[in-house]
């Protein structure tokens, strides 16, 4: 890996590959719904959608057309703390990918008549959020969680807050935020750091430092219990989940182990007892995300309102097992591999190298190299696993929310 901070803050980084032919690249902005007030939810998606309506060298298909008539990919996402504009091509089309995004981070038009259309894109992608249960389920747990703090923000927004955004709110939300302090550009696979520095120079040096993002709020007392939203619906859908510490903290490595052995696959407990015993779901498995201030873990799961009893019953006693009693140095171990291998397989792609690159940068942390973070895994004692399983994943700490028929 190879870093570089510009003189206006942006942080440019790079991770050669060899025996690759091709290059993913990427441009972070330190800007998400959790920046956002409750009047503009939304707004960080919604200008990641609209950058993409054109540019003032760039039609929208002028845009779609660079680099898919390569062969390429282009691609946007935003999260609870950064937006994201990413491209993968073939190792010749970098320069080209690089000026692209600069053109689309940099120089989008924002014109209100944009707007208007791409206001009608994103109520469709509510829309389709609110006919898709097993996904609105984490939107209304997560408000409910975080009880008033930002994180529990929808990302997309609300019908409400989007329907009734000022095109000028976008604008002054990129002259403020797509600066340079708050901007972070990575590539990985067969790249040069400094081609990649000079080009980001010549793209990026001229925009202004700005100000840091301000700091999010402190984090209020979690939400407990159980919470039922009634709805109809052929399952109900179910979530437990509770806030764990944020991604600098090293209990995450403990806290990933034990996720992945509740729920990361067929193997784990959950999908063994809930679904291959009991028969009781088709889907269940255990979700983690962590952000600069904190993080939630937790478990899904649907089933048939008959089975909601008997299943939310099961989970509480396979999540109380592991609280008292944490893990076998046996299991412990057998887990252990499982993570390192599932890590050592996705970093076989240039897309994973590139989100793992980044991800260091946002959160502040030194880089750690594949031999450090599978040293850090290997180093999680029964003993760590016990205390966080004991803090951390008692369901009287969870909070439980029913999607689905009411009782």
């Amino acid at each position: 890996m190879s870093q570089t901070l510009l003189s206006n803050g942006v942080q440019v980084l790079t991770e050669r590959i060899p025996g690759v032919r091709s290059a993913a690249i990427g441009v972070w902005v330190r800007q998400g719904s959790a920046h956002e007030s409750a009047e503009l939810m939304g707004a960080s998606h919604l200008l990641e959608h609209m950058v993409f309506k054109g540019t003032g060298q760039r039609t929208a298909r002028e845009i779609a057309l660079a680099l898919e008539s390569l062969g390429g990919s282009l691609d946007a996402y935003t999260s609870r703390e950064h937006t994201s504009f990413q491209a993968r091509v073939l190792d010749e089309h970098l320069p080209l990918a690089l000026e692209v995004l600069a053109d689309l981070v940099l120089n989008p038009l924002l014109r209100d008549g944009d707007l208007e259309l791409e206001r009608e894109v994103v109520l469709e992608e509510i829309a389709t959020v609110q006919d898709t249960p097993d996904d609105l389920v984490f939107d209304l747990h997560g408000a409910r969680l975080w009880d008033g703090h930002p994180y529990g923000n929808t990302i997309l927004g609300t019908r409400e807050t989007v329907e009734g955004m000022p095109g000028q709110a976008l604008r002054d939300l990129h002259r403020v935020r797509y600066t340079g302090q708050n901007m972070v550009v990575a590539a990985a696979g067969q790249v040069t750091h400094a081609k990649v520095v000079a080009q980001v120079e010549s793209l990026f040096g001229g925009l202004p430092k700005g100000a840091e993002a301000p700091p999010l709020p402190d984090l209020p007392h979690q939400a407990v219990g159980e919470e039922w939203v009634d709805r109809p619906s052929s399952q109900t859908h179910l979530v437990f989940g509770g806030v764990v510490p944020g991604h600098s903290d090293s209990r995450r490595f403990p806290l990933a182990l034990l996720s992945s052995a509740m729920g990361g696959g067929m193997s784990s407990r959950l999908f063994q007892r809930v679904r291959e015993e009991l028969a009781l779901v088709y889907s269940v498995f255990t979700f983690q995300s962590f952000y600069s201030r904190a993080g939630i873990s937790g478990v899904y799961l649907g089933t048939r309102p008959s089975s909601v009893e008997k299943a939310v019953e099961t989970v509480r006693e396979e999540l109380n097992k592991v609280a008292q009693d944490g893990m076998s140095e046996e299991e412990l171990e057998q887990i252990k591999q499982q993570v390192k291998g599932q890590i050592m397989i996705s970093l076989e792609s240039t897309g994973a190298r590139l989100y793992r690159l980044a991800t260091f940068a946002l959160h502040g942390e030194p880089f750690a190299t594949l031999d450090e973070l599978m040293g850090k895994i290997e180093g999680v004692t029964q003993k760590d696993v016990t205390e966080i399983a004991g803090e951390f994943f008692s369901p009287d700490s969870l909070l439980l929310l029913r999607l689905g028929p009411g009782k």
